[in-house]
């Protein structure tokens, strides 16, 4: 196992380290920029690609996106959990492109009306409110298509917004549900205009257009006091809170529109705390099919799997394609480890062989797939379908270890 643990190192991709180093920097990402013609300005974005996006075997793989308002806030963390729970060894979720925007006039952008007055906003800033859905707009029509040209992205995407971006999330999804397939606010400023957002959202909310979307809704404790006392007395100085109680409610007592939602509350995170802890459970909980469930991988690399077992793996990847419309893959790596276990057990080299060829059908362009088709091969003693493997594993990426082993197998083989 260790050996070829040591080939997969060497030959394949370490696909749980999308940061680069660039003249002694660490990159998450990188910025890019679009000129509008709807809000008639220049516009910013930060981007972060998955680490497979850049690996020849990966070339034809689209991913989800994920587009975050108050992107210069939110970028890294986000970045940096997508990361680490897309990696193959865990699969929480799939690798996503991550793509921040960056603001100009943030209250003109996020929000969808404009009131007379806000307690704490100045007369030349409120001017300006009420831009959301020229915003919504350029993003629409602008941004999506500029990153789907541009960007290795597919049709899936994701809309997450702390604040006023949250409202911008609700808003997005009360007036344009198909726009995205899921929605997080994190703690939405709901109070916004007299709740004129959340009167919309009543009426929409009662019909069944909601089919395929989700809805993740995050509450912090903005008032340091008890939630349910702030939520329902209105002595209490707790006009947000009441707002998101009442989001609570329409979202209970609508079950039946079609929309998958939830709501959580978090006691001991503020309102500017509250993004991190929220942003990693609205994740979870939109990919919560994605992941083979605990008793499923324990099954799957018990010491002696089954044929059944390396069939529902397969089979839960054509699920979770079929969930988030489009191809999942099952990761090369589990399916190599799990190939591996079969290789090692008496006659079970035919299973074996089947899970090595479905990595070269869904990897043909990867040099791990056909060096561990190689080693499969050397150890069935067939060295010339094992040279044939190692040399175009050697093709597509030198490797000293998997050159040095076609060259043991030819000076065998000649001598």
């Amino acid at each position: 196992m260790k050996r070829l643990l040591l080939l997969l190192l060497l030959v394949g991709p370490v696909l749980a380290q999308a940061q680069t180093v660039k003249n002694g920097a660490i990159v998450i990402g990188h910025v890019d920029s679009l000129t509008s013609a709807v809000l008639n300005e220049q516009r910013k974005v930060w981007v972060s690609l998955p680490a497979s996006a850049s690996y020849l075997a990966y070339a034809k793989q689209r991913y989800p996106v994920v587009y975050l308002l108050d992107g210069a806030s939110h970028f890294a963390y986000t970045s940096d959990i997508i990361q680490r729970l897309s990696a193959a060894t865990s699969s929480v979720f799939p690798e996503m492109i991550v793509v921040g925007i960056a603001n100009t006039l943030r209250t003109r952008d996020l929000t969808p009306s404009r009131p007379t007055s806000v307690e704490g906003m100045s007369p030349e800033e409120l001017k300006t409110a009420g831009g959301a859905e020229k915003f919504t707009a350029f993003i629409e029509k602008e941004l999506i298509p500029y990153i789907e040209a541009h960007y290795p992205a597919s049709a899936h995407r994701t809309l997450i917004g702390h604040s006023f971006g949250g409202l911008l999330v609700l808003n997005t999804l009360v007036h344009h549900a198909t726009l995205f397939e899921h929605y997080v606010a994190l703690d939405p400023s709901l109070w916004w205009d007299g709740e004129k957002l959340l009167k919309e959202a009543h009426e929409a909310l009662a019909q069944p257009h909601f089919k395929g979307r989700t809805l993740f809704v995050a509450s912090a404790n903005t008032t340091g006091l008890d939630s349910v006392r702030a939520a329902k007395d209105p002595s209490v100085d707790g006009q947000h809170t009441r707002a998101k109680w009442k989001l609570r409610g329409n979202l209970a007592r609508t079950k039946s529109n079609g929309l998958r939602s939830t709501y959580r509350y978090y006691p001991t995170d503020t309102h500017s705390l509250v993004t991190v802890d929220a942003t990693y459970d609205a994740l979870r909980y939109i990919f919560q099919p994605y992941m083979l469930a605990p008793a499923e991988y324990s099954t799957l690399f018990a010491d002696k799997p089954t044929e059944a077992a390396a069939a529902k793996l397969v089979a839960h990847y054509q699920q979770v394609s079929a969930r988030v419309g489009y191809a999942v893959l099952p990761p090369e790596s589990i399916v190599t480890r799990l190939a591996y276990k079969f290789l090692s057990m008496p006659g079970q080299a035919p299973s074996a062989l089947a899970l090595y060829q479905l990595n070269l059908q869904n990897y043909p362009a990867s040099p791990s797939a056909h060096a561990t088709m190689g080693y499969y091969y050397e150890k069935q003693n067939q060295p010339d379908l094992a040279i044939a493997s190692y040399t175009k594993s050697l093709q597509l990426k030198e490797t000293p270890i998997v050159r040095k082993k076609l060259d043991q197998l030819q000076a065998k083989k000649q001598g």
